[in-house]
């Protein structure tokens, strides 16, 4: 059986890894430029621009079909996963954040005449637009191909 500490020699997932890394990093950039603050938050909050979970996965799959080769079994768990996380972010958990929007409404029309409201607002902010998918998608590719002469 190999070491644990030998998965720090996984140089694929070590690449993933940094593209999740820079898509969230990226956030903070995003932020910054769009709303003029620096709001740390975005950094640990989910949804925004780019998609970190599109990032991370399209990396993995890109990283395995350069190493193991774009025919390989293990490619296609990789591909299949990536599909269902990327769909997950921007068709559930898009949809999940718009039924939050509409009854944080809904309770603030109810409860704005003073009677009392015990739990907090939904998070909104679940998922992503196809949009941040896309991006992240190519950025995980992108920094995947960057990193091809590594493996």
């Amino acid at each position: 059986m190999q070491d644990f500490g030998d998965i720090l020699n996984n140089q694929v997932l070590l690449v993933a890894l940094i593209a999740c890394l820079i898509a969230q990093l990226s956030k903070l950039v995003v932020e910054l430029t769009k709303n003029r603050k620096f709001n740390l938050r975005v950094l640990v909050t989910t949804g925004g621009m780019p998609s970190a979970h599109s990032a991370f996965v399209s990396a993995l799959a890109a990283g395995v079909g350069q190493t193991l080769g774009w025919a390989s079994p293990e490619f296609a768990i990789a591909l299949i996963f990536a599909v269902i996380v990327m769909y997950d972010a921007a068709g559930v958990r898009q949809a999940a954040g718009k039924q939050a929007r509409i009854l944080n409404q809904i309770i603030d029309e109810l409860f704005t005449e003073g009677k009392q409201f015990n739990e907090d607002r939904l998070k909104e902010l679940l998922g992503h637009t196809p949009f941040q998918v896309i991006v992240g998608l190519i950025l995980g590719i992108a920094i995947s191909c960057l990193a091809a002469p590594s493996y």
